[in-house]
């Protein structure tokens, strides 16, 4: 471009002698032209610049507890999310319990034989005692008998995992109560529209809804807890009630000890072990990642089918890094430890409100 524009003011100079012109217009005239080519040169640098600059995407993850990075702010299904309104319930739930007291494993060993609480009991008559602990004891790495550390850890979470189930158990039914009527009224309209918004579905679709809203199994989320916490041994569980190994860019969390400082995820913390549980369930209702796996799981009820564990872990590959190897774990988990035994138990109430779920 440098060398035609040259060549161009060559053939003007040589038209000024062709006609005469004197010096001074001459010299006035070439002063113009180089004053322009001075001015315009930088202009054409920027532009070539422009076009070969990368332009980054600084837009955080929307979901702060996904388990991977490759999240732009929309799930995979075409429809952007809202950190807010999917985690508001979280954070609220975080923020009531922040006065947590941790018992030790022989304090909550007794309160489990005072209120005769044993998985024992549990497999025979398909009853839990709403016993809710909102830290794990520091002793159970201590518990040598690993059947006992496993058995003591199960009891701590079960009743965790079925308070959440019972939460959407209630949502699931009044949505269907909701979806049966000809007309909604503006309080049945104004708590459908909290839903789409908790479950990440700006487009208002209520088929998408009614398959997220569902279930986790209990066998499956009591697996994936004692696979992310060793059976609740780890540094996460312990010190930030990280039952389920949940990761964010945004939110508090813990640092992996061997990661880079630059390293963008950190592990997610809680102030209690509910908060971990139902934080776990909408990661799994919402992220594009598990769109398979609810599917699977809808398939199972319009075949009036129970949820299988051991058919819904085969679509959490990508739930870590290992891929297959790790729904293998899973189901060895759930087979050894004979946990689909809990599926059908019921969480017995502790309020009227749960009554109905018995």
């Amino acid at each position: 471009m440098k060398k035609n524009f040259l060549s161009n003011n060559f053939k003007l100079f040589k038209f000024f002698d062709q006609k005469n012109l004197g010096s001074l217009p001459r010299i006035f005239i070439s002063s113009i032209i180089l004053i322009i080519f001075f001015y315009s040169a930088p202009l054409f640098i920027n532009f070539s610049k422009m076009n070969n600059l990368e332009f980054q995407n600084n837009s955080k993850a929307i979901l702060a507890y996904t388990l991977n990075n490759k999240t732009n702010g929309s799930n995979g299904e075409d429809e952007p999310l809202n950190e807010n309104d999917l985690l508001v319930d979280i954070f609220s739930l975080n923020d009531l319990e922040t006065d947590t007291v941790r018992l030790n494993a022989s304090t909550i060993k007794q309160l489990f034989d005072d209120t005769n609480y044993t998985l024992k009991e549990v497999r025979e008559k398909k009853l839990v005692k709403p016993v809710a602990l909102t830290l794990l004891p520091n002793e159970i790495k201590m518990i040598e008998n690993t059947k006992k550390r496993k058995e003591f850890f199960i009891q701590i979470v079960l009743p965790l995992i079925l308070k959440e189930n019972n939460n959407i158990k209630l949502d699931r039914k009044r949505l269907f109560k909701i979806i049966n009527k000809s007309s909604n009224t503006k309080l049945e309209q104004k708590w459908l529209d909290a839903k789409y918004k908790q479950y990440g579905i700006p487009k208002k679709d209520l088929s998408v809804l009614k398959k997220r809203m569902d279930e986790i199994p209990v066998s499956l989320a009591i697996a994936q807890a004692a696979k992310e916490t060793g059976w609740g041994t780890s540094r996460f569980a312990q010190e930030g009630n990280a039952l389920f190994g949940q990761w964010t860019w945004s939110g508090e969390g813990l640092k992996p000890k061997d990661a880079d400082k630059n390293e963008g995820h950190k592990v997610m913390k809680f102030n209690v072990l509910q908060a971990s549980v139902r934080a776990y369930q909408r990661n799994i209702n919402t992220h594009s990642t598990y769109k398979n796996l609810r599917e699977a799981r809808a398939k199972l009820r319009d075949m009036g089918k129970p949820l299988d564990s051991l058919i819904l872990a085969n679509f959490l590959n990508e739930y870590a890094e290992t891929g297959n190897q790790y729904v293998e774990v899973l189901k060895k988990i759930i087979k050894q430890n004979n946990l689909k035994d809990f599926d059908d138990a019921k969480l017995l109430p502790s309020s009227i409100e749960f009554e109905s779920l018995i």
